[in-house]
């Protein structure tokens, strides 16, 4: 069935078929009911490969992340997919492992995989090696490795969501508060941001601060760092780690000494992973606004393959908010 039968048995012409299977806006609502009434009525599907092809483009993007087994990202993974579909786009998802050579491998891919745009997390790569890229395939950057480089990059405000979560716990009454998740050699990133939030909300309230570092946010390093921090005198009433994964690494070392959360120590995270929504006690934490992260980085990246290669790098934020649970309040 090609557009010329529709447009008959709709009573309309070939374009403006065109236009209501495109998706174009400059459609009446009377005339594309018609049209769409014909569609569904023969069950009419779009050759989408037909079309990008028309148009130079293969209909597929590449969503290059560090760690897939991850929950923060396997849940944002998800929401780009969903995002992504809208603009009936094909998601390729590649892991890096947080690797310079296996990020580089996800830039070249794209050539090979012929995929019209790249979302990206870096963990090692550096905004001088991609301001040096040739290619010119569309590219967003996610996360807080590069800011005010030479691709768009989407977001949260860290050192304020990790000023708000210190807040929390202040003012709940603890006075020897920790930071679990501090990095060594990490002068960009996550573990900077947040140590900086941390510290702006002591700093304000003439607090001391006590920071234990990690190597990798997973659940094991947090428990290893709790330990230690166990072993301080005086021990501290109250733990913000810097994400979900080593909170919960954490909380299981505290419980384990036989060590209340909240009464004797309380418990922050970041990310709002579903995990902790379901830990005893359930996990205070910020929740980032993982589906906005994704529209925005999707919409930056659509604006980029429809043909705005000229326009400066734009910064974007995403929203988040504080979830106060049973970690910090009790039960």
């Amino acid at each position: 069935m090609s557009l010329r039968d529709i447009a008959r048995l709709a009573g309309v012409s070939v374009k403006t078929v065109s236009n209501v299977v495109n998706g174009y806006a400059h459609v009446s609502p009377e005339t594309r009911a018609k049209v769409e009434k014909v569609l569904a009525e023969l069950d009419y599907r779009p050759n989408l490969s037909a079309r990008n092809l028309r148009r130079g483009r293969t209909g597929v993007i590449a969503l290059a992340l560090p760690e897939l087994d991850a929950p923060y990202f396997a849940e944002l993974s998800r929401f780009v997919i969903d995002a992504a579909a809208e603009h009936r786009w094909l998601v390729v998802i590649e892991q890096t492992d947080g690797g310079l050579d296996r990020e580089r491998q996800a830039l070249d891919g794209v050539r090979d995989h012929r995929v019209d745009g790249v979302i990206l997390t870096p963990f090692a790569i550096g905004a001088e090696e991609l301001a040096a890229r040739t290619d010119d395939t569309a590219l967003v950057l996610l996360g807080e490795r590069i800011h005010d480089g030479p691709a768009d990059h989407v977001a949260i405000d860290n050192v304020r969501a990790a000023r708000d979560v210190t807040e929390h716990l202040i003012g709940l009454g603890r006075a020897r508060i920790a930071a679990l998740g501090a990095q060594d050699n990490s002068a960009s990133g996550t573990a900077p941001l947040r140590l900086a939030g941390y510290r702006q909300a002591l700093a304000e309230h003439g607090l001391p601060e006590t920071v234990a570092k990690v190597e990798r946010y997973h659940r094991a390093e947090g428990a290893a760092a709790m330990a230690g921090l166990l072993a301080l005198d005086p021990r501290p009433d109250a733990v913000f780690c810097f994400n979900d994964l080593l909170a919960l690494g954490a909380m299981r070392t505290i419980l384990a000494a036989g060590l209340r959360v909240p009464e004797d120590i309380a418990l922050a995270g970041l990310d709002d992973i579903e995990d902790g929504r379901y830990s005893t006690p359930t996990l205070t934490t910020v929740a980032p606004d993982k589906a906005e992260l994704a529209r925005i980085a999707v919409d930056l990246l659509r604006q980029r393959i429809d043909g705005r290669p000229g326009q400066p790098p734009r910064e974007a934020r995403a929203g988040y908010r504080l979830v106060p649970r049973e970690s910090t309040l009790g039960r």
